[in-house]
């Protein structure tokens, strides 16, 4: 690959990979970091013959996982903690007016990291419980769990994003 290839790619797929790390990381810095590393691990493998499908969806895999790590490197402790101790959420998701995108990200931004990090990787990155399953070690019954209460959670938190205003 030349260099002027290899400055398209970046140019390319750098923004979806720093934003995809962003949601999961919550630090710029780090963000560019995992970004980087992960345009740097795919351009060192010299792979010439993959589609830009299969290119973007190797780059989103390796991302996504690059990011958890560091989470959890950072965090000294497991991202999932005994999600059972937490208590149920009463599950209210009536919400009379949809509250506008950015408010329902800082939302999602201030999630404690395993709701944040499932709502996120579920509905932001669309993957399924068995590819988050395979990322993170845990069981999909786990992350659904996760998922369920996480919403329940953020149902709750944007209720009355009028209110808060």
């Amino acid at each position: 690959m030349t260099r002027q290839e290899a400055a398209q790619f970046y140019r390319k797929h750098s923004q979806p990979l720093y934003n995809a790390a962003l949601r999961i990381l919550h630090n710029r810095a780090d963000a560019e970091e995992v970004m980087q590393d992960t345009l740097l691990k795919y351009l060192s493998l010299g792979v010439r013959s993959a589609s830009d499908a299969q290119a973007a969806a190797w780059l989103r895999t390796t991302c996504v996982r690059r990011s958890i790590d560091l989470l959890r490197a950072r965090k000294k402790d497991l991202v999932f903690e005994d999600v059972e101790a937490a208590g149920d959420v009463e599950e209210e998701t009536d919400l009379a007016v949809i509250p506008p995108l950015a408010v329902i990200r800082k939302a999602m931004d201030e999630m404690p990291p395993p709701y944040g990090l499932v709502l996120n990787l579920v509905l932001t990155e669309g993957l399924s419980y068995a590819e988050i399953a395979k990322m993170t070690g845990q069981k999909e019954n786990t992350l659904r769990s996760v998922y369920a209460r996480g919403k329940a959670r953020l149902a709750a938190k944007l209720k009355n994003w009028n209110d808060d205003e």
